[in-house]
C-alpha cells in the first residue's frame, strides 16, 4: 500500500496522541507519557497560526496516520534563522516500511528547496540505533555527544547532536555583461 505524506492539521490529533502515547514510541523520543489529544490539539492549532513556519506533516497508509514529523525554526535568534529542527516518530506496527524515510525526504526536501534552511538540527538518543541510521541515511553526522542528557524511565540517558548541512545550497546567478 502507499505511503502518502501531507501536512498535518488539528484533526490528526488523535493519532499524535495515539502514536506518542505508546510507550514503545515515546520512550524513544524527548516527549513526555501521559500525553492525549486536547494537547496535541493545541500543539496542531498553535503550529497553524499566521506567521508560523513550522511543518508538520503525517504519513498515511490505508487512511490512517502511521507517522509524524516535524520540521521547525531553531529559535527566534536572527543569527540562526538558516538552521531547522527537526522530530519524527513512527508507529509501532509501521516501522522498518519506509515510513520514516519518506517522512524525511519530505522534509528535507521541503527545507532544501522551500525554507532555504542551511543547517537541519536534531537529537537522538544513542541507543536509538534505527533512527540514527536512518538520519545518516539523509546525510546527517553526529556532531557531538551530550551526557545525561534528558530523563528517561527513572535514568538520565546520553543524546547525540547530529545535523544535515544543505547538501547543494542555493546561489544566485552572476550577471552576464550583456544583462550589466
Amino acid at each position: 500500500m502507499t505511503i502518502t505524506i501531507r501536512r498535518a492539521t488539528p484533526a490528526d490529533a488523535a493519532a499524535y496522541a495515539r502514536i506518542m502515547g505508546d510507550p514503545a514510541i515515546f520512550s524513544g523520543l524527548m516527549q513526555m507519557p501521559h500525553t492525549n489529544e486536547e494537547i496535541w490539539r493545541a500543539c496542531l492549532v498553535e503550529g497553524a497560526a499566521p506567521g508560523k513556519i513550522d511543518l508538520p506533516l503525517v504519513a498515511e497508509r490505508g487512511g490512517e496516520v502511521i507517522g509524524t514529523a516535524g520540521l521547525h525554526p531553531v529559535g527566534p535568534a536572527l543569527r540562526r534563522r538558516h538552521a531547522a529542527v527537526i522530530g519524527i516518530s513512527v508507529a509501532r506496527e509501521a516501522q522498518r516500511q519506509g515510513v520514516g524515510s519518506a517522512l524525511m525526504q519530505a522534509m528535507c526536501d521541503y527545507a532544501d528547496r522551500w525554507m532555504g534552511v542551511l543547517r537541519i538540527e536534531l537529537t537522538v538518543y544513542v541507543d536509538n540505533v534505527a533512527a540514527i541510521a536512518l538520519y545518516r541515511k539523509f546525510g546527517f553526522e553526529t556532531e557531538g555527544r551530550f551526557r545525561g542528557y534528558a530523563m528517561r524511565d527513572g535514568r538520565y540517558v546520553d543524546a547525540f547532536a547530529m545535523a544535515r548541512i544543505h547538501p547543494d545550497p542555493p546561489s544566485i546567478e552572476p550577471r552576464g555583461n550583456a544583462d550589466a
